[in-house]
């Protein structure tokens, strides 16, 4: 044992018998069940493993004293990721009709030092500035080109670790706090992606685990973060909660972005707070408020719209069936008001409504149809059911509104929205999937919309 360890009391009252493995009294094959009929599957691997293997059974491989004994160094390098190859006909309004094949490559590359410390990357090869490798090869609007960018810049390039581990390593004593940290070009994912996706240079710490008995509270995080916006080098800054009451758990986070360039987007107040919970064992529901104030612009860009100022409330539900793991009907909502907007987001990452249905997700990679996802001055939901088999294949069937709040046009889509949707997908082998969606959108005072695509991923 360490030798801070010392034995615990204990009375052999307290334990009951072994369990009884005999043929009679335990069936292995009822225990599977248990778990949903689940088992062992020879997992796909990355595409590089040297060193400790990410998630391995067996003995783990020699660690090292180079920082200390008590955070002993373990090397391990691997590259992972996913290649996307997709071909569609779409029809996004006029002279927007398309047939094209596209593809993106997600590559990436960490290097572990210790348990708690590595270094990773994110590369993104075949596409650059929005525009990913594709030929455009049907439709009335197709330039019959190819069309290749070259990205070998890096979406993301951090350091993550954790004081307490590295401090412990330094000083051969062990902490009594973590406090996990990361920096350098860092992706922020908060609230699912709603109140902010997208890569800052810069960092962000966490402090964990907290509680308060007094408060009701059983797990408690915060998170604060600051630096430049990846792509217009604005400055971000903030702090973010994740706190386990009231038989549920509360989000929130305030922070504000300032954008002194000549040309500028404005620099605003943003904050939201969010309550998920279920609701007598046939509702999950969630509670989301984001909302922006104060948006100043210099002299400059004055005259331009001011895109900082609004709040949107966002209702997720869900029905817990009888199968709950794989059967889920859906109704979400919104009610925006003015032009509210995410703290930040990448131009790639969608709309603030891009989990509120299918219908609101393009695709990241052929430029697929969708209904308006800025939620400024509309209201309105998407209606669907999610089934997922045996968890080897997924359908999903949506019907979804945009609905204007008055007719102040200057913000907001020119008029109402209805679409259907649909989408199908499988594995085909452990590392290939096969995707397809459909849908078609009328628009008020606008072109219809349709698309049609289909997808294969290849994971390694």
């Amino acid at each position: 044992m360490s030798p801070e360890a010392r034995p615990a009391p204990y009375s052999q009252s307290q334990f009951g018998s072994d369990p009884k493995y005999s043929v009679r009294d335990y069936d292995p094959k009822q225990q599977i069940e248990i778990y949903g009929g689940k088992k062992k599957i020879d997992e796909p691997r990355p595409l590089i493993e040297l060193g400790q293997h990410l998630y391995k059974e067996g003995p783990l491989d020699p660690s090292y004293d180079v920082v200390g004994r008590k955070n002993l160094v373990q090397p391990a390098f691997s590259v992972y990721g996913d290649w996307r190859t997709g071909a569609a006909y779409n029809d996004n309004g006029p002279k927007k009709e398309v047939g094209q094949i596209a593809t993106r490559l997600n590559l990436d590359v960490d290097l572990q030092f210790t348990s708690t410390e590595r270094l990773h990357a994110l590369f993104r090869p075949l596409d650059f500035g929005g525009k990913f490798t594709h030929a455009e090869i049907l439709g009335p609007d197709a330039n019959h080109r190819i069309t290749a960018p070259l990205n070998l810049n890096p979406r993301t390039l951090f350091f993550e670790g954790d004081v307490g581990n590295i401090t412990a390593g330094f000083t051969d004593r062990y902490q009594s706090f973590d406090l996990p940290f990361a920096v350098g070009l860092v992706p922020l994912i908060m609230q699912n992606g709603v109140w902010f996706n997208s890569a800052i240079s810069g960092g962000a710490v966490s402090i964990i685990g907290k509680n308060s008995a007094a408060a009701g509270i059983a797990n408690m995080d915060v998170t604060i973060f600051g630096g430049f916006d990846k792509t217009t080098q604005r400055q971000v800054f903030g702090a973010a909660t994740f706190i386990e009451a009231n038989e549920g758990y509360w989000e929130a986070g305030i922070g504000g972005v300032n954008d002194d360039r000549l040309i500028s987007t404005g620099s605003y107040g943003n904050a939201t707070v969010a309550f998920t919970k279920r609701y007598g064992g046939w509702l999950s529901n969630s509670v989301r408020v984001v909302g922006n104030w104060g948006e100043t612009k210099n002299a400059v860009a004055a005259g331009q719209p001011k895109n900082g100022n609004g709040a949107i409330v966002l209702l997720e539900n869900s029905l817990i069936t009888e199968k709950e793991l794989v059967l889920v009907p859906y109704f979400n909502m919104w009610a925006g008001f003015g032009r509210p907007q995410s703290l930040l987001r990448n131009a790639d990452a969608g709309g603030i409504l891009f989990n509120t249905g299918i219908l609101f997700q393009t695709d990241g990679l052929t430029g697929y149809p969708k209904l308006d996802d800025l939620g400024q001055n509309t209201y309105g939901g998407a209606l669907g059911v999610n089934y997922l088999f045996n968890l080897e294949q997924q359908i999903v069937l949506e019907a979804a509104t945009v609905q204007r709040m008055n007719n102040n046009f200057a913000i907001g889509p020119r008029g109402d929205q209805y679409g259907v949707g649909a989408r199908y997908q499988r594995n085909l082998t452990r590392y290939l999937i096969w995707r397809a969606d459909a849908m078609y959108a009328c628009r008020e005072n606008e072109a219809d919309v349709f698309g049609i695509r289909t997808e294969l991923r290849q994971k390694f």
